[in-house]
């Protein structure tokens, strides 16, 4: 079964009950289903066909999953792309996978407009659904594609991760073995439908047929709404950012509010996540706490579950063993196994690892993570860093050298190299330039460049103006030095 039929199947045992409630309104099963159907029609009839990608630029809406569910009926694959995201980011996209049509809410009507040009049609989602339904899905295999998820490039460039319906299924099915999902759940979804962790929200509940709550975009990170958010919708799985639980429970007062009668597990990931607050949040509920693990190009490779002896720890909570029929390993530099006590990189093989980049060679066996990782006499694996310039803010993936490339492109910015400073919720963004003779660049200015280029959680918090930058004994930017200053 793919992702579009697990609603489909869903539909014809529960099509009244509640699918997606969002910030502008709710859909039940049978509704989802009619809607889907239409919209899917609606991109036909704008050439979309199998195998095509369609870009979906719009905030969190029960009519944004109804874009998705149609795009994937027709056997074409979907391109969340998050509404914050700048115009000039988007236009990257565009370009970069080439979408059959583009899918857009209301407010960014006028934009795409301009930027997808004539040859590339678009809807608008928020317009009343109309004509006909699609008489049939096309069927589709376990390799074809479903969706690109695009993160930060090293080069300066995002990099479209290609996930097949195969790789999706690996991973929700074993979700739904794990967590034993039913009608009567509600599932938060807290994370944009571009961040992997979105996929277990919508599609582990549509599995059961449980209902998913949407967390509308300007609550992510405001504390006491998203308590508020939890409590009074009575959420049964939260699955979120460790960075998002902490401001729940530091600024939102979530310690003090009684544990919603249905909470039954609360799921983490993108980050490690502190001890103390981890330590908090288990005193006050007793639901299931899991630490999930895995890049956006493997989606979740190794779980956790939270025990008392990890909060004896002064460390975080290891990352655990494999999930999703994934088989992991740990290499040393020369590429042997590393032994239990041993540093070494994390190499994934099995369903979940993604098809290959957009426009790249496909993917063929392991991925190389890039984490680096000690195995434990358990079995178990703790995570130690990484062996690349990626970092990782409020649970979103950064690459340092795709900010410096927008720095760089600064008129007055001769060159730049960022670093991250402090860790989970003092983790920030620090850029240290060199000027271009003559100019004086600003932290405001230099910020409002990247606003125009990079998502929010890429914009830099600090602005260092140096006469030139610490370099190693080999000729590179000392990163180490630049972090201590």
């Amino acid at each position: 079964m793919n992702l579009h039929e697990l609603v489909i199947e869903t539909v014809g045992r529960h099509p009244e009950r509640l699918a997606v409630q969002g910030p502008f309104g709710a859909l039940s099963y049978a509704a989802l289903d009619v809607r889907a159907d239409t919209m899917a029609y609606q991109l036909g009839e704008r050439g979309v066909r199998p195998g095509d990608r369609v870009l979906v630029w719009a905030d969190k809406s029960p009519e944004t999953v109804v874009a998705m569910q149609a795009v994937l009926r027709l056997g074409a694959a979907y391109v969340p792309v998050n509404a914050k995201t700048p115009a000039a980011r988007v236009g990257l996209l565009l370009h970069g996978c080439a979408p059959r049509a583009v899918c857009v809410d209301g407010p960014r009507s006028q934009e795409i407009a301009a930027l997808a040009g004539p040859g590339t049609p678009w809807l608008d989602i928020t317009a009343p659904p109309r004509g006909p339904r699609l008489r049939d899905p096309v069927p589709v295999a376990p390799d074809d594609l479903a969706y690109i998820l695009y993160t930060s490039g090293s080069t300066g460039t995002p990099k479209g991760v290609r996930v097949t319906h195969g790789n999706a299924r690996a991973f929700v099915d074993w979700a739904v073995r794990e967590l034993a999902p039913t009608p009567e759940d509600r599932f938060a979804n807290h994370a944009p439908f571009a961040f992997d962790l979105s996929v277990l929200d919508l599609y582990a509940a549509f599995s059961a047929g449980a209902s998913v709550h949407l967390v509308p975009s300007d609550l992510a990170y405001d504390p006491p709404r998203l308590v508020d958010f939890l409590c009074t919708r009575d959420i049964s799985v939260w699955y979120s950012v460790p960075t998002a639980l902490t401001l729940m429970m530091r600024d939102g007062g979530l310690l003090n509010r009684p544990v919603p009668a249905r909470l039954r597990a609360v799921l983490f990931a993108g980050e490690a996540f502190p001890v103390e607050p981890l330590r908090a949040l288990a005193a006050w509920t007793s639901a299931r706490l899991l630490n999930l693990y895995g890049p956006t190009e493997t989606n979740v490779c190794a779980f956790h579950e939270v025990t008392s002896a990890d909060l004896d720890r002064d460390a975080p909570v290891p990352i655990g063993r494999a999930a999703s029929g994934d088989t992991l390993r740990v290499e040393r530099p020369d590429g042997t196994a590393a032994g239990p006590g041993e540093e070494g990189e994390l190499v994934v093989e099995g369903p979940t690892v993604m098809q290959g980049y957009w426009g790249r060679l496909p993917q063929h066996g392991s991925y190389h993570t890039g984490d680096l990782v000690r195995q434990r006499e358990d079995g178990a694996l703790d995570l130690l860093g990484r062996r690349d310039h990626m970092v990782k803010i409020r649970g979103n993936r950064v690459e340092l050298g795709e900010v410096e490339t927008v720095i760089g492109s600064h008129p007055a910015v001769d060159a730049v190299a960022v670093v991250m400073a402090g860790t989970g919720l003092d983790a920030r963004l620090v850029a240290h330039v060199v000027a271009t003779p003559g100019e004086e660049p600003t932290v405001l200015s230099v910020k409002r460049h990247c606003s125009r280029h990079l998502p929010p959680y890429m914009i830099i918090d600090e602005l260092h103006v140096t006469a030139s930058l610490p370099r190693t004994d080999n000729g590179k930017v000392d990163r180490r030095a630049l972090a201590r200053t």
